[in-house]
């Protein structure tokens, strides 16, 4: 598990705190920083990429996961699309533990995982949904997906599990997008399992502009 400290960065363009529960979404131009910063620890953050000039183009897990021979996403990891383009990659992460594996949470799989009592719950996959109606995306749009933060092991025999996160307050991941892209985001709701340590808290989401180097004198 490789860890590196985020920096100071360029401009900020933007800086906001998504509540707990709750989703979001911004166009993050290319050259720029997106930093995801889980303020409280062990909150996952549910994410989406889709190339914003053609939204058919948009993250596979399975692309990224095959093109740096690791099951897991961290420092160094380029973010992939489904037409075999790089569209982020990470260029420092505190934490060191990303899932692209376990999905979204949504009402239908808690309904088989945790019981009918949390059919009505809401859920990431309904995140996901809502946001995306914004850019005029449907429900069928929605693939899996990157799990910042998300502790999942996975044994020899290709089992996983969700368990404890081990992210800390304070923990980031960076990525420098590597074409303008449409990021979606879902502060995971879950409170079944223990991603969020069966607690939602908020995190924060920092965009900076391309740091440009001073001439020399």
């Amino acid at each position: 598990m490789t860890t590196q400290s985020v920096q100071t960065r360029g401009r900020v363009v933007l800086d906001v705190e998504i509540p707990a529960r709750k989703p979001w979404s911004a166009i993050i131009r290319k050259g720029q920083t997106l930093r995801i910063t889980d303020t409280h620890g062990q909150q996952a953050v549910d994410t989406l990429f889709y190339c914003a000039d053609d939204f058919g183009e948009r993250y596979s897990g399975q692309d990224t996961l095959r093109a740096q021979g690791s099951a897991y996403v961290g420092l160094g990891t380029s973010i992939m699309s489904n037409e075999g383009r790089v569209m982020l990659r990470v260029t420092a992460d505190s934490c060191g533990l990303h899932d692209t594996s376990a999905g979204a949470c949504s009402c239908e799989s808690n309904t088989v995982r945790f019981g009918h009592q949390t059919r009505y719950q809401h859920a990431c996959r309904e995140n996901f949904v809502i946001e995306a109606a914004k850019y005029g995306l449907s429900k069928r749009d929605i693939v899996p997906n990157l799990n910042f933060f998300m502790n999942v092991p996975i044994d020899p025999a290709g089992n996983f599990t969700v368990v404890d996160g081990v992210s800390k307050p304070g923990d980031a991941i960076e990525l420098v997008a590597e074409m303008d892209v449409l990021c979606l985001i879902s502060n995971c709701p879950q409170i079944n399992n223990p991603c969020n340590g069966f607690f939602p808290t908020p995190v924060q989401v920092t965009i900076f502009d391309a740091t440009i180097s001073e001439p020399e004198a």
